[in-house]
């Protein structure tokens, strides 16, 4: 990985205090629902704005810091760094907040929901915590604001209140606290006391004398701790989320908490360990062994699942595999594609939820066995779920194809080719639980419902059909020119 130069810049906290802004003057708009609902969409344009204008400093080999307090523990700042692979995060976090807070607002309102300014302002807080993950420059700094994030995302998990969604929220909180605490703490705990330092490097942080077993010991700490990546057997926490409001699943499965989880693995392995040192520890083949069971079994369940947002949640823990096995695999092609899926899948992804939002909400249906001839009445929420199914499969010319393309190319540069037959085996998985629910919504007559005004009074929602169609498009267009994310993965791995 190549040297930067360090240009000292607020930006990235100012990324970061424009959503704890936004947090204190939605609440203030509480009782004026226009108002609290600019707030959000403006500090999002703003928050993305922000991070554009990074984009040319990092593009040409450098960095930007800011050190924001330097006093906490000796040696051991809240820093903040923007690189590469940080800049390829925030971008399509934030950019991707703007869709889901549009969409928000049409699920929120035509639904009905209670308690919207606390959705709004709880939304607020787990993107400023997002961008913190994003920018940090050391292992303190990306574990507090991993922390704040799991703290933010709680009332959005049990939003309805209901016993369901009260105990879906206790397993969230209790899996993502409980690993955190008991493994990944230990795990920074143990790096500071072997490496003498929390600062990411490109090079890694440990001694080249360090005993492989210990280090070995503090990456599976590590992997275990960072629950939010879902890797089994620490995924339970993420199909019982699932109670909650749709906006709420899109933003847990696509920008915010599993990216989070998968960007700090990555972090992790190309930042603390480094390659070099990952390389001659020589537990790459048994580490994507362990993450390729994930992929193929999280997608055996997925094809069992008829409820579509729990058939959505188990692709989500296959595909955030896919992103762990890249890195994992330690070639060129396989790094580029576990950095560049990040990008790919939330894009894909959250397209996804955010069509099957649109058809609960327009059309109350949550099975996918009631989806029969709902692409009549519904061509553009089930157009674009069609565009965004490609991309999952690995289909060009859609974003995901790009990811499966490199990931290829990586387990043959790495000579695993049992990673290969994984990512065939998958492939025909994925098509066999993502095509079928095209096929009935298009080609299947719809069953007679009686009386059912519902099915008869079905159509598009603006405010929710919009974002869904755009993000479709951006999934397309990443696929189309994938150059940017390409470009900043392989500064990343340099």
């Amino acid at each position: 990985m190549q040297n930067m130069e360090a240009i000292q810049s607020i930006k990235p906290v100012a990324a970061i205090l424009i959503s704890v802004a936004a947090t204190f003057l939605i609440l203030a708009s509480n009782r004026r629902p226009n108002e609290r609902e600019f707030w959000s969409i403006a500090a999002g344009v703003i928050k993305f704005l922000i991070v554009v204008s990074m984009v040319p400093t990092v593009l040409a080999g450098n960095v930007l810091e800011f050190t924001f307090f330097n006093t906490l523990l000796p040696g051991l700042p809240i820093k903040f760094r923007v690189d590469a692979f940080g800049l390829l995060f925030a971008f399509t976090a934030s950019l991707l907040w703007i869709a889901t807070t549009i969409y928000s607002i049409g699920y929120m309102r035509t639904h009905k929901e209670k308690s919207q300014t606390r959705y709004f302002a709880c939304f607020a807080i787990a993107l400023a915590s997002v961008m913190g993950v994003a920018f940090s420059a050391n292992l303190i700094t990306l574990y507090l604001f991993y922390e704040i994030l799991s703290f933010a995302t709680y009332p959005l998990v049990s939003h309805a209140e209901t016993p369901e969604a009260l105990a879906g929220a206790k397993k969230y909180i209790v899996y993502l606290l409980g690993t955190s605490k008991t493994f990944f703490l230990v795990a920074i705990v143990l790096t500071y006391v072997f490496a003498g330092t929390l600062e990411f490097s490109g090079k890694g942080v440990f001694p080249e004398t360090a005993e492989p077993v210990i280090l070995v010991v503090i990456l599976i700490l590590f992997i275990a701790g960072i629950a939010k990546g879902a890797l089994m057997p620490f995924h339970n926490w993420l199909p019982g989320a699932m109670v909650a409001p749709t906006p709420v699943s899109a933003l847990l499965h696509a920008v915010a908490v599993v990216k989070t989880g998968v960007f700090t693995i990555l972090r992790v392995v190309f930042f603390v360990f480094g390659i070099k040192m990952l390389q001659s520890l020589d537990i790459s083949t048994i580490a994507t062994y362990f993450v390729s069971f994930t992929i193929i079994v999280s997608s055996i369940i997925a094809l069992t699942k008829d409820n579509l947002k729990a058939r959505l949640a188990y692709s989500t823990i296959s595909q955030l595999s896919y992103i762990i096995l890249g890195a994992l695999l330690l070639s060129p092609g396989g790094m580029v594609a576990g950095i560049i899926h990040i990008a790919n899948h939330a894009f894909s992804k959250i397209t996804l939820f955010f069509c099957a939002g649109s058809i609960y909400v327009a059309a109350h249906k949550t099975n996918i066995s009631q989806l029969k001839g709902l692409g009549k009445k519904l061509p553009w929420t089930m157009g674009a779920f069609f565009i965004a199914s490609l991309s999952m499969i690995g289909i060009p010319p859609v974003a995901g194809f790009i990811s499966k393309w490199y990931l290829v190319v990586g387990s043959m540069e790495a000579d695993n080719y049992v990673v290969l037959i994984v990512l065939l085996t998958s492939t025909v998985l994925n098509a066999a639980y993502f095509l079928p629910i095209t096929y009935k919504a298009f080609f299947q007559e719809a069953e007679d419902e009686g009386d059912d005004h519902h099915r008869v009074n079905v159509k598009e929602i603006p405010f929710m059909a919009v974002p869904l169609v755009l993000t479709a498009i951006g999934s397309l267009l990443i696929g189309l020119y994938p150059d940017f994310f390409i470009i900043l993965a392989q500064q990343v791995i340099k």
